[in-house]
């Protein structure tokens, strides 16, 4: 569905009282339009009719006029960088951000996790989540996986055997 016809939608849903709606439209549009800060902004008003402070400081976080007892909720919350990075829900390089203070936000956030870690990260696999994939293989991984298929190779020995005895 359309951008603005969602919107719409979120509009008739809040004048109607179904905040929960709205707030699930709200939140499958920064699904699908991550970069899109009115959205989030949107989201973080719904958050305040729950009078969830994090909860609107979270979608709050990318907007210089962020609130920032909101701000500190949030953070508190999401306490370490990488938890703050995933429940942003960014997708991409920071550039895409929508002006110069949401970028520097993403920076410091992306930055902070990447200090914490020890290695660097991207908006697409923030914390540990995305290390496996670029780490080389190991002796001890290549040894774990010989002795999985060699498991997997009997049982299937032993359920054919069992097939056989079975028709004989």
């Amino acid at each position: 569905m359309p951008l603005r016809e969602t919107l719409a939608r979120v509009d008739a849903d809040l004048a109607a009282g179904r905040i929960p709606v709205a707030r699930q439209r709200l939140r499958g549009l920064v699904s699908s339009f991550p970069h899109d800060l009115t959205v989030r902004r949107r989201l973080a008003e719904v958050y305040r009719l729950y009078g969830d402070a994090a909860e609107a400081g979270r979608w709050m976080y990318l907007e210089a006029d962020r609130n920032a007892e909101e701000t500190a909720a949030f953070e508190a919350r999401y306490g370490s960088p990488a938890r703050r990075m995933k429940a942003l829900a960014w997708r991409g390089p920071e550039a895409r951000a929508a002006d110069a203070f949401a970028e520097g936000r993403l920076a410091a956030v992306r930055i902070a996790c990447a200090e914490e870690s020890g290695h660097a990260v991207d908006w697409d696999v923030p914390g540990e989540e995305g290390r496996a994939s670029s780490e080389p293989w190991t002796v001890g991984g290549v040894l774990a996986g010989a002795g999985c298929l060699v498991a997997v190779l009997v049982l299937l020995a032993i359920w054919v055997n069992g097939l056989v005895a079975l028709f004989d």
